[in-house]
């Protein structure tokens, strides 16, 4: 008999919660977005010559370092490659060069618009040869000694084409003789695609002698090579231009890059490599 009024009591019970909310309220939505993760800094790719290594390799890490980060690709060789590579699609956003003919090239081909390209520090020859000199090197005429090994880099190679302007320089005075430079390049055993490749062939006593920058033969600390300076009226003072890639990926971080590179802090790494300044 009780249990109609245990039933009644219960549906009015329920009525009641119902009319009060007895489902508990939802949480109120946030009325502020949550703050954005930081944009990813990006990745850049810098095609440079191959003397260039070490030096852009420290611009490199203070570059990324000062960019939020920002990670730094470099391609290596020689200017000629890297212009080519340039040329058939590889993805640059930076192209430095270490002569104004292979930048040249590059925007005759339309990947860096002329007047955008900056020189941005200067180079010079030096010949060098191993710490034991087997050829008994003392001076410049002897590189067109009989049997002397020269290694030098082809001469679309930047170096290489500045090597064979300091012998055609030597062959036009009397000291020298215009036998100077045919007889010095009948010498050759070896033309190398990069000038580190010619520094390393003299490092590990595969040759002669070889024709590098001064910055290269800078890099050998252990004594393994010894120079002969050239002269200034025989030398030729390389120049590096520098430039972002008309479709640069990262075109923002690209200039940026360059303008890092002209910069006092690129350029005090590079006088530190022993780059000659532009400035």
């Amino acid at each position: 008999m009780l249990r109609p009024r245990w039933l009644f009591v219960l549906a009015l019970l329920a009525a009641v919660l119902a009319a009060c909310g007895g489902t508990p309220a939802a949480a109120p939505a946030p009325t502020t977005a949550p703050a954005a993760a930081p944009a990813a800094a990006g990745d850049l790719t810098v095609f440079a010559a191959a003397s260039l290594t070490d030096a852009f390799k420290q611009i490199g890490q203070q570059f990324g370092a000062a960019n939020g980060g920002a990670s730094i690709t470099f391609n290596f060789a020689g200017s000629d490659q890297l212009a080519t590579q340039i040329g058939q699609g590889a993805p640059a956003d930076v192209f430095a060069s270490a002569n104004k003919k292979q930048m040249d090239v590059v925007i005759r081909a339309g990947d860096v618009i002329s007047g955008t390209e900056k020189t941005f520090v200067r180079n010079r020859l030096v010949v060098i040869y191993p710490k034991d000199n087997p050829a008994k090197l003392a001076a410049l005429k002897d590189l067109a000694n009989p049997g002397v090994k020269l290694v030098l880099a082809n001469k679309h190679v930047p170096v290489g084409g500045y090597a064979l302007d300091f012998l055609a320089k030597a062959s036009k005075l009397p000291e020298y003789t215009a036998a100077y430079s045919p007889t010095v390049l009948s010498n050759v055993v070896s033309y190398e695609e990069s000038v580190k490749s010619v520094l390393s062939k003299i490092a590990l006593g595969e040759a002669d002698a070889g024709i590098v920058y001064t910055t290269d033969a800078a890099t050998v600390r252990d004594g393994s090579v010894a120079q002969i300076a050239i002269p200034d009226t025989l030398n030729t003072i390389a120049t590096y231009p520098i430039a972002a890639t008309k479709n640069a990926k990262h075109a923002d971080l690209a200039k940026k890059f360059v303008d890092y590179v002209l910069g006092p802090e690129g350029q005090q790494v590079l006088a530190k490599y022993g780059f000659i300044p532009v400035k």
